[in-house]
């Protein structure tokens, strides 16, 4: 393989020549999963193109590490759960994303990229990926992780501040800060707003997405985003910082290159 081409980790950057040589490490594959959806005033719908910036990094992490690496045109849509009130919202049913996220996966291994990882960063997607691969393993086939993106980076950055308050949830941290590092040319942070008290349903108060409150417990219920963020924030992203999500990125890129490299040596 050419140094050229050694350099791609973007499967819709190689040729299929390429991609061929490429195969004779037997490549680990990353698919990033993604939503186009409200992620509050202040930040860009497609947090999909988060999800696939920050798999072009881990591989070339991994790769530094001596581990071959590939990333696989990122999802765009994730699977409908609270958003469908909100304009410019583009979702897949739950049928719909089991079947596109069987068939990608499918395409995969049948030709022979078994090493499958799964960089989700939509939670609507969770119950529905851990199905599609629990079918596959009991199936005989590989056992595919999925990497919760954002849950882990929650985590990362709660570790750097130190405290879980309420700048974090659904249109503020950690995606806001990400977002900032990531994407800065996209933001707008004159946008971002505090939280407004969430909305009423039948009579009673919304709790949070999908449950409603009664005597101080939670019971589920159909909830709308609209309802849970009256003014498209659950999460306080006004104290949104670059240098703090690019430094949550570092980390969450350095943890998950060393699990890919742990993935690409296990039998």
């Amino acid at each position: 393989m050419t140094n050229q081409a050694a350099s791609k980790v973007f499967l819709e950057d190689l040729t299929s020549a390429e991609l061929r040589a490429a195969m004779t490490r037997h490549p680990l594959v990353l698919l990033p999963l993604g939503s186009q959806e409200d992620q509050g005033a202040h930040a860009p719908m497609g947090d999909f193109r988060l999800a696939g910036a920050i798999a072009g990094r881990i591989a070339e992490a991994a790769r530094a590490l001596g581990s071959a690496v590939l990333v696989a045109p990122t999802l765009p849509f994730g699977t409908a759960d609270h958003f469908g009130m909100v304009p410019g919202g583009l979702a897949l049913s739950p049928a719909s994303f089991r079947a596109v996220l069987h068939d990608l996966i499918g395409d995969l291994r049948r030709n022979g990229l078994e090493r499958i990882v799964l960089l989700n960063g939509h939670g609507g997607n969770v119950p529905i990926i851990h199905e599609v691969t629990l079918a596959i393993r009991r199936a005989g086939g590989p056992v595919i992780p999925s990497v919760y993106l954002w849950k882990i980076a929650r985590e990362l950055m709660i570790r750097r501040l130190g405290t879980g308050d309420a700048r974090f949830g659904h249109g503020g941290e950690p995606l806001a800060s990400i977002g900032l590092a990531l994407r800065g040319d996209a933001m707008r942070p004159d946008f971002a707003v505090a939280p407004a008290r969430a909305g009423v349903v039948a009579g009673y108060q919304v709790a949070g997405f999908g449950a409603i409150r009664f005597e101080g417990i939670e019971i589920d219920a159909p909830v709308e985003y609209h309802e849970v963020a009256p003014n498209s924030a659950a999460g306080d992203a006004t104290g949104a910082d670059a240098a703090l999500g690019a430094a949550v990125v570092d980390d969450l890129v350095a943890l998950i290159a060393r699990f890919c490299v742990n993935e690409a040596g296990r039998s």
